[in-house]
């Protein structure tokens, strides 16, 4: 049926069947994650995911990919729940701290400082997990701190204060029991000391923290001053008046004895002597003895009627009325005063004794009644009762000593409470029964412990895990074997722990053996944490041993859990040194990270300007940038004018060849090899030239040439090198300098995304070869996001430009329909490369048409067309014209598509009538098909 051609590639292929290639459908969130989801290991997963948390996510970003990737990672997943746990705990401890910042803030605003909440406000901040390491809180915290000391300050120096003035009063004492002339001598430093007293105490007054303090220290300070001020005022008072007096012999005497007595003698008036009334003699020990009988019956009586027994109080009460009695007259009014007092007292407590005792007594029987006749369902149990009916005799007891006796109630009370008893038989015959069943299921268990302590103490398998499961579940046995009395259990837990010991002792013995061997390990991950090349292959194989060490002989979980953290920690420590030498290495900043960062700040700045053809230049700019290209310009630039030299040197050799070889053409077979040796050695000349010293030049002898190509051929001239053809290494490819990579197309696309390091795949017409890329130095971070950052808005730039200059283009087309004026269309340019010029000059021409003209076709049908070919809605009210004309498409095989002629449609709609709706219906669809 249909021909085929002989040279049809198609015969060439074998008739083996061709496995189709199995697709893997990527992620949606692999590019988000840095490829964590496409990862093939663990290890590379958890890289990823550490790569991109440096990126900065947000909290909606990470709790998708945890979800996503915590049933199929629990590894990477843990790194995500430590970040949003880290970010729960930061939101937590803000919030936290913002309100104990108020608090805070509310403590100092106020002018009257309380201690006690300062002090509780730092304590009651860290129970509640507020940062008082970080600000706020730790600058209020000092504040509030130097306050306080400032208030403890200030009491202490009032406690000062007020002992200065205790001491001046005693020393102005003092001067009054010596000769007022030493009175008068010191009375300039005395008044100084006044003076200075009570101008600290104003100033403690006048104090901003004064109204903080303590209340009990401004009375204190107060009281101070006025009994100072009233002991300085009356001893200047009394020296005054004894200066006065000593002066004039008719002056009044002085109010201090001992200077009365002064003044007396020297006017030469004889003193009068003391006489003391006589006492009647009292033998010292009697009236001791008397005060001390007393002293003892009030104690006893005070004692019982604070404690309110009325039996002891009246014994208490007559004891002390017979010491009355017969020491009255030995003792001091005083004690006989507290001796009828307490009589008193006694007195009134014996008759509200005996009645509060009554009211005890009946509440405690109203309550024995009430154990049996409670609702149904609430019955109280034995050990309830037992407890309960133990209080309410004790109860009893008590009342008993506080009053005096009534039969008739303990009658009751006791019926009431042996009537409650039998309900706590039943409870211990019940519970007698059971604890003799427990213990009997204990000693069979211990039995068991026994015999399996024997059978496994010489055959053992080894699985040590399974033998530790079984001594678990002899200890859960035990602990839910029942309740038994204090005095069986500590019977019956001798005889356990010695059968449980005996039954662990292999397992004991093997643990010693591998805590040994661990802390060996430990010793030895240390040595290999301290070298200073870490050596990876030596730390799984340790750690290899570790884990099986693990798995081979179980070790209780804390103890384990701690082995491990002294195990790891070295290792750790060694690999966050590395980590912290390799990101200080890569934190250095090269020289060509600094190139890229300037294009990227210069890109930023033409994104900013908005210009389409500054932004572009600015790309370009740090694609050279990223490649390298700008540090090769300083070289070329440097050595232009040698390579010019070394061009006019090579075409005056040239032509001298020439000559040579048509004035000797017998050479011809020598000048392929000759010429090859020449090249090279002109070309080692050439560079020994350049390195060594000028001297004079060697004369060279050259042989003729025969033939020569032409130079019009790659490599044949000397200022543009041969392309190397197709080597043994990677990058060594004939099309390796081509614009578009391998295949020759895939980067040109539009929207291409953005490469890892090397910058932005649009437009790189000089892009390297595979090899020279991979040669060049990897980006720092920052500069790596830099240029990422600047590119990515550099694209949204000129998609968001070209969209504006699209709907511009497209709002003249329709301006120039309507006005009929074919000078308002828009250029080739503006309305985009899917506008051929052709196309452009029929709207041109289809506007210019007279409007009484006829159109060249239906613009109706045209305007279905084009919304066929835009696939775009029809109104409603065309929905059946379009869909007659599809079936009308269908008949009509060999006419072009409306895909195909949409540029006809589009000039035969222009060359209709200017409508309103058929401008939106043109408008429309010209966004669709005219987009670039």
């Amino acid at each position: 049926m249909f021909p085929f051609s002989k040279n049809n590639p198609a015969d060439n292929l074998s008739d083996a069947p061709v496995a189709p290639t199995k697709t893997h459908e990527a992620h949606p969130l692999d590019v988000l994650t840095h490829g964590a989801f496409s990862a093939q290991t663990s290890g590379e997963r958890m890289a990823s995911i550490r790569e991109w948390l440096a990126s900065g996510p947000t909290p909606e970003q990470l709790q998708q990919v945890f979800k996503e990737l915590s049933g199929k990672d629990k590894g990477a997943a843990k790194l995500l729940r430590e970040k949003l746990d880290e970010i729960k705990r930061s939101k937590t401890q803000a919030t936290i701290a913002l309100e104990w910042a108020d608090k805070a803030q509310t403590l100092l605003a106020v002018p009257k400082l309380n201690l006690a909440d300062a002090l509780a406000w730092q304590r009651d901040a860290a129970k509640a997990g507020a940062p008082l390491s970080k600000e706020p809180l730790a600058g209020l915290k000092a504040q509030l701190m130097e306050r306080v000391r400032a208030i403890e300050d200030l009491q202490h120096r009032v406690q000062v204060q007020r002992e200065a003035a205790v001491l001046v009063a005693q020393r102005i004492e003092v001067l009054s029991t010596k000769p007022w002339r030493d009175a008068q001598a010191a009375h300039d430093a005395l008044s100084a000391d006044v003076s200075n007293w009570q101008t600290e105490a104003s100033a403690l007054a006048g104090d901003a923290n004064w109204p903080s303090v303590d209340a009990k220290f401004p009375p204190l300070l107060q009281a101070s001053q006025a009994q100072l001020g009233l002991v300085w005022e009356a001893f200047q008072a009394a020296l005054t008046s004894t200066v006065l007096a000593a002066e004039d012999t008719t002056a009044a005497l002085p109010n201090v004895p001992v200077w009365a007595d002064e003044l007396r003698v020297l006017r030469g008036i004889p003193l009068e002597p003391v006489v003391k009334a006589p006492k009647a003699p009292v033998d010292p020990e009697i009236k001791a003895k008397a005060t001390s009988a007393v002293a003892d019956a009030l104690a006893k009586l005070e004692q019982e009627v604070t404690q309110g027994h009325g039996k002891a109080s009246a014994g208490a009460a007559t004891a002390l009325r017979n010491a009355l009695k017969e020491f009255g007259r030995l003792i001091d009014d005083k004690l006989e005063n507290q001796a009828r007092g307490a009589l008193a007292a006694a007195g009134e407590l014996e008759g509200w004794q005996r009645w509060r005792a009554d009211q005890l007594r009946e509440e405690l029987v109203a309550k024995a009644e009430a154990l049996l006749k409670r609702p149904e369902g609430q019955a109280i149990g034995g050990r309830k009762m037992q407890e309960t009916l133990r209080s309410l005799r004790d109860q009893w007891k008590l009342t008993d000593q506080g009053g005096v006796p009534n039969q008739g109630l303990w009658k009751r009370f006791d019926e009431a409470c042996n009537e409650a008893h039998k309900v706590v038989e039943v409870w211990l015959e019940k519970l007698k029964s059971e604890t003799a069943e427990h213990r009997a299921h204990r000693l069979a268990l211990i039995e068991e412990v026994k015999a399996f302590a024997q059978a496994n103490r010489t055959a053992l398998d080894d699985d040590w895990k399974g033998f530790n499961r079984v001594l678990h579940q002899f200890g859960d046995r035990w602990r839910e074997s029942g309740h038994v009395g204090e005095k069986i259990f500590a019977e019956l837990n001798t005889l356990w722990k010695a059968a449980i010991d005996e039954a662990a002792a292999p397992l004991e013995a093997l643990q010693k053996l591998s805590l040994a061997a661990r802390h060996a390990m430990i010793d030895e991950a240390k040595a290999l944490g301290a070298q200073e090349v870490l050596r990876i292959d030596a730390v799984k194989a340790l750690q290899q041993r570790w884990q099986a060490e693990v798995h081979r002989v179980p070790v209780d979980r804390r103890h384990e859990q701690k082995l491990w953290d002294a195990f790891r920690k070295p290792i750790d420590d060694a690999f966050t040194r590395k980590t912290a030498d390799r990101e200080k290495a890569q934190s250095a900043l090269s020289e060509r990270d600094r190139m890229v960062l300037d294009a990227s700040k210069a890109l930023q700045a033409a994104n900013a300007s908005g210009d389409a053809q500054a932004i572009k230049s600015a790309m370009v700019a740090l694609d050279a940038a990223l490649r390298g290209q700008a540090q090769a310009q300083a070289a070329v630039v440097a050595s232009a004018q040698t390579s010019e030299e070394k061009e006019a040197l090579a075409q005056t050799q040239s032509a001298q060849a020439a000559t040579e070889t048509e004035a000797n053409p017998d050479a011809s077979t020598e000048a392929p090899a000759e010429a090859s040796t020449e090249g090279s050695s002109e070309s080692s000349g050439e560079a020994a030239g350049e390195s060594a010293a000028p001297e004079a030049p060697t004369p060279v002898v050259r042989k003729p040439v025969v033939a020569m190509r032409g130079d019009d051929r790659p490599g044949m001239k000397k200022e543009a090198p041969a392309a190397p053809g197709r080597g043994g290494k990677f990058g060594d490819r004939k099309d390796a300098g081509r614009p578009s990579g391998r295949d020759g197309g895939r980067d040109a696309r539009p929207g291409a995304r953005t490469d890892d390091r090397g910058g932005f795949r649009d437009a790189r017409p000089d892009r390297a070869p595979m090899g020279e890329r991979f040669d060049a130095p990897r980006l720092g971070d920052a500069a790596f996001r830099a240029q990422r950052d600047a590119l990515e808005q550099a694209q949204f730039a000129l998609r968001k430009l070209a969209a504006q200059a699209h709907g511009e283009a497209l709002t003249h087309l329709l301006t120039a329909w309507e006005k009929r004026d074919a000078e308002l269309v828009p250029g080739t340019q503006e309305l985009g490369n899917r506008v051929a010029p052709a196309v452009r000059a029929a709207w041109s021409k289809a506007i210019n048409q007279a409007v009484n003209q006829a159109p060249a076709g239906d613009a109706s049908t045209a305007l279905l067309r084009l919304e066929m070919a835009a696939e775009v809605p029809t109104p409603a009210e065309h929905i059946s014209d379009r869909r007659m004309l599809q079936l009308q498409l269908l008949t009509k095989r060999n006419d072009p598509a409306p895909v195909q002629t949409w540029g006809q449609d589009a000039a035969v709609v222009l060359g209709g009538a200017f409508e309103p709706a058929a401008a939106r219906r043109l408008q429309n669809v010209l966004k669709v098909l005219l987009k670039p």
